[in-house]
């Protein structure tokens, strides 16, 4: 079968993608914020609600106990996923931001200090700076960037410079959400590690577009969102190292995190349950490994996205006084760009009028605008159900809208 009836094939899951806006057919191009989902994930959520519908960990009738054993299956589906020791390497939380919210909030608890400097890359989307910003507020402790290229990529240079004894954690993007940039990461962490450093690892985008093996990776932690993964959304994951793990205090206290309770103190749960306090979204976790599954029964498509990635980078450069921001050697399937003399909020509204939606602004990534002088970008994300035509309907609509707005 040729790629173009698999992307079909593909394609036929998601309903959504036969909708029309504004009565032109919908080109949906803005996958980096958030995937479609499939039948076969909004099947599983459906039957979980109608059939299973019980809370975890508590009960001893026959519905919690069977939710209970598919939501410990999804993690250890989800550990064999990515790469994981074992499932209680494996914490459900809300999401990435969730995630690493954790991480800044229990690893510095026990792990940072006066003087002790955290390191996080330019591109960072605001999840991966704020929470380091403030634990290192509350810690005494000092936050500095990572410098990039004008291409885009890390300052090799720059960051090794910036290592030493002091640097307690490097915070670093699998795949930027805006540049699509694919930073070096084995060679990153083996630097981080040599001072004794740890690495948190946001791989959102990159999980998505190439996966992971976190212990080939090496990396200390790794946190991604089932959103972004063609799974619902409220779910994520954060990877953390046993041993990290095991001697971080808890984020939350409540319900199913706890050994014992009493007034004269309470005693914890052991990993990963002593991190997942309150009632877990259970079926956001059984549908997101739901979703895992139904990307590796069409794993006949990898490698389709960087031909979306470079058709688009091709077609897109053809336009007049157009920028493209990233070009590092190796990206995700994100192009952020400008063109002279139009506003980027402009070209995303008359897009939207012809059906095609993309992401205008500073996604969430103000310093990589800073870095490149702009107020904002307007970024195309494509996906695997995404086609070489809505590419080109993506380049008709830039064309036209640069015709209006000048």
């Amino acid at each position: 079968m040729d790629i173009e009836r698999l992307v079909e094939d593909f394609r036929s899951n998601f309903p959504i993608l036969q909708s029309k806006v504004y009565n032109k057919p919908l080109v949906y191009l803005d996958s980096a914020a958030t995937a479609q989902k499939p039948l076969q994930v909004l099947k599983c959520e459906q039957m979980l609600y109608t059939t299973l519908n019980a809370n975890i960990h508590r009960g001893v009738h026959y519905l919690s106990e069977q939710m209970t054993a598919r939501y410990e299956q999804a993690r250890v589906q989800i550990a064999n996923y990515i790469g994981a020791k074992s499932g209680s390497e494996i914490i459900f939380t809300a999401g990435a931001t969730a995630s690493i919210n954790l991480v800044a909030r229990s690893w510095s608890e026990a792990f940072l200090h006066t003087g002790d400097v955290v390191l996080v890359s330019q591109m960072e989307h605001h999840s991966n700076i704020v929470p380091w910003q403030m634990a290192a507020a509350r810690h005494g402790a000092i936050v500095k960037a990572i410098p990039i290229t004008d291409s885009g990529e890390i300052d090799m240079v720059a960051y090794d410079s910036l290592l030493s004894q002091s640097v307690k954690m490097v915070a670093i993007t699998q795949a930027s959400n805006t540049l699509g940039t694919c930073p070096d990461l084995e060679r990153i962490i083996t630097l981080a590690h040599g001072v004794g450093a740890k690495v948190l690892v946001d791989g959102c985008q990159g999980i998505v577009h190439g996966g992971v093996n976190v212990t080939q990776l090496d990396c200390d932690f790794y946190t991604f969102s089932g959103h972004k993964l063609y799974a619902p959304t409220g779910i994520g994951v954060l990877y953390g190292k046993s041993e990290l793990l095991d001697s971080m205090p808890p984020f939350m206290g409540g319900g199913d995190m706890v050994d014992k309770v009493t007034f004269n103190g309470t005693t914890y749960a052991p990993v990963p349950l002593k991190f997942e306090a309150g009632t877990s979204n259970f079926v956001g976790a059984v549908a997101l490994a739901e979703a895992i599954a139904f990307l590796e029964e069409h794993s006949e498509l990898k490698g389709y996205e960087q031909r979306l990635l470079r058709y688009a980078t091709e077609q897109l450069q053809s336009i007049d006084g157009l920028t493209i921001y990233g070009t590092a050697a190796h990206k995700a399937p994100i192009v952020c760009f400008n063109v002279e003399g139009c506003n980027h909020y402009d070209i995303g509204m008359i897009l939207d009028k012809m059906g095609v939606a993309i992401r205008t602004g500073h996604h969430c990534a103000q310093p990589v605008m800073d870095r490149f002088s702009v107020s904002g970008m307007c970024r195309a994300s494509f996906a695997l159900y995404n086609t070489m035509s809505e590419v080109d309907a993506l380049v008709q609509g830039v064309n036209r809208a640069v015709k209006m707005l000048r």
